[in-house]
């Protein structure tokens, strides 16, 4: 999953990136409002986490514009913990969920966990389709009955997406973009050679290829 992290602060905002990294997201981060604005319209965030006190541009009228355009990125904001107004004034702009500064990393985590199953309609305190359950701790699988499978980090990223997307045709392109950040350039091609050893571990048939399309999850 590709995260768009809005954040000014020189120390926190490499600090989050890191963390969030360590999570298995793919993480790009943005340190002014202008530049946050125009990164939002990109086709290949699956979440936004947006400071509000940004230079630039504040983050609230980022989001106002981003909700005018009819963008429906999920947002998390980050507030101050006594600007409680900020957190009213961002949910009537569109914020899906707010955190108040300072925060453990770890509820970000399971806040922004929370919001992608929620956004996609998955019910639960985890995340858990077709008899899989996908433990976030330990990056690893646990089929229905079955004891835990390890996952690389590559397999578990790409578990995740296929999960929080079942049933969807999921082109090389689109896996490639949700999966690494700007950092890093990759082969779509690869993407091949991570579905296998996935199918390897979860059984082959619940990854369907599309011929001229890409890969399906069978729900």
């Amino acid at each position: 999953m590709r995260v768009l992290l809005v954040e000014d602060d020189p120390a926190l905002g490499p600090d989050l990136k890191s963390e969030l990294a360590r999570s298995g997201y793919a993480v790009d981060l943005v340190d002014n409002g202008v530049d946050a604005e125009a990164a939002g319209y990109e086709d290949i965030y699956d979440i936004a986490v947006l400071d509000l006190g940004l230079p630039g541009r504040p983050g609230l009228e980022v989001l106002h514009n981003w909700r005018k355009r009819k963008n429906a990125l999920p947002v998390l904001i980050l507030t101050a913990r006594s600007a409680w107004q900020e957190r009213v004034d961002g949910f009537e702009a569109g914020a899906d969920d707010y955190l108040c500064k300072p925060f453990h990393t770890e509820e970000l985590l399971l806040r922004m966990s929370a919001l992608l199953r929620r956004v996609h309609q998955q019910a639960g305190a985890a995340l858990e389709v077709a008899g899989l359950l996908l433990d976030e701790k330990t990056q690893s699988v646990v089929p229905e009955g079955q004891a835990p499978v390890s996952l690389t980090g590559t397999e578990y990223r790409l578990l995740r997406y296929f999960m929080h997307n079942p049933a969807r045709v999921l082109s090389k392109l689109q896996l490639v973009e949700h999966l690494y950040d700007d950092a890093v350039e990759n082969d779509s091609n690869v993407i091949e050679a991570y579905i296998k050893m996935l199918r390897k571990k979860i059984g082959h048939d619940r990854i369907e290829t599309r011929r001229g399309q890409g890969y399906v999850f069978r729900p």
